[in-house]
């Protein structure tokens, strides 16, 4: 039961959109007198140089639609197009919450620091979601951005959540898109939309963002410290087994880019642990056997859950909250597995070389 469901009209994906759950992005809200109170000086000199390439914008001419964009554009398989539509749909949404969020914070803090990061980052978020709504629109599904940013359900993250989960969403992101573009560019023949051609610059924003949080984390040792390290490991974990989940409802989608979906979240799973390392003193084993198979348990749980949901009734909940329970049990034993130390480099900043 991987299927995705199927987006038949703009309607469907704006709605698809809305929907805030486990599985979907979700739109955040935080404490912006804690945020404007945020001190980088610590980090001064690797801040002003990152804040000058944010000031370059060497990416302000790459998101434009180019006369070869349409042309390439063909009818995909049933299954195949479905997917790639739910993750379009998943994505735009995952971009427009970043930049509904850093325009929140640039508009209420006075802080120039942060009051100038949240403008340039808000500036490449919506860049982001405007394209890749533009690909949906090819299909006559475009999200109603503005509907979505008044009607979408919000969640009230503390700052040091922000910064834990906005990391690490920025930088698996990049892991994503760079892990797509790659495998792309050596076999160009499993292309089957443009919009790839553009994921190359485009994580490189993403790894940016990443980059200004590490630097904020590093910043305030204090958030890296202590009871932190154990919402440093919540976030990874919560991350991490999202994304297992929600890939592993794409299947058609992995194998028409040549991967299979389960090599391809662990290939993204390990370049992430790789760049956590500038930040993070503890990261997951994502090679134990047992943290593998509880990733996929995971995902059966889920599967449980969506098929319980079809069959309604009181068996259907009865059974939905036994799946539930187990998903939240498998949860609580894959993070009480043991974690690795990591010792954090001098340098904050690392280049994006994968």
């Amino acid at each position: 039961m991987n299927a995705v469901h199927a987006i038949t009209s703009a309607e469907e994906a704006t709605q698809k959109a809305r929907v805030s759950s486990m599985l979907s992005p979700r739109f955040y809200s935080t404490d912006y007198a804690a945020m404007d109170r945020i001190n980088v000086e610590p980090v001064r000199q690797e801040w002003d140089a990152m804040m000058a390439e944010y000031e370059g914008d060497n990416n302000h001419d790459h998101f434009q639609r180019t006369a070869e964009f349409a042309a390439e554009i063909k009818t995909l398989p049933p299954a195949l197009h479905d997917e790639f539509i739910d993750f379009l749909v998943s994505s735009v949404t995952s971009e427009f919450s970043g930049c509904v969020l850093y325009n929140e914070i640039a508009k209420n803090v006075s802080n120039p620091d942060i009051k100038a990061l949240m403008r340039f980052m808000a500036r490449d978020e919506s860049r982001h979601a405007g394209f890749i709504n533009q690909a949906l629109r090819d299909y006559g599904l475009g999200v109603d951005l503005g509907g979505l940013k008044r009607t979408k359900a919000y969640t009230y993250f503390k700052p040091k959540y922000i910064f834990y989960a906005v990391y690490l969403s920025e930088k698996i992101g990049y892991a994503r898109y760079i892990t797509i573009f790659r495998q792309l560019e050596r076999h160009p023949e499993l292309r089957f939309h443009p919009i790839f051609r553009w994921f190359e610059r485009w994580c490189n924003d993403e790894y940016r963002h990443g980059e200004s949080f590490a630097l904020i984390l590093r910043a305030n040792p204090h958030l890296l410290r202590g009871g932190n390290k154990l919402w440093i490991r919540f976030f990874l974990l919560a991350v991490y087994a999202t994304m297992y989940v929600r890939d592993h409802t794409r299947p058609q989608l992995h194998e028409a880019m040549g991967f299979e979906s389960t090599a391809y979240d662990f290939e993204v799973f390990r370049i992430t642990t790789e760049i956590s390392k500038q930040v993070f003193p503890v990261m997951l084993d994502t090679d134990h056997p047992s943290f593998r198979a509880g990733l996929h348990r995971l995902f059966e749980c889920a599967q449980g859950m969506e098929r319980a949901k079809a069959q309604g009734g009181v068996m259907g909940m009865l059974k939905r909250g036994g799946w539930a329970a187990l998903a939240a049990v498998t949860y609580a034993r894959l993070y009480l597995l043991p974690t690795k130390s990591n010792e954090l480099p001098v340098q904050v900043r690392m280049a994006p070389t994968w």
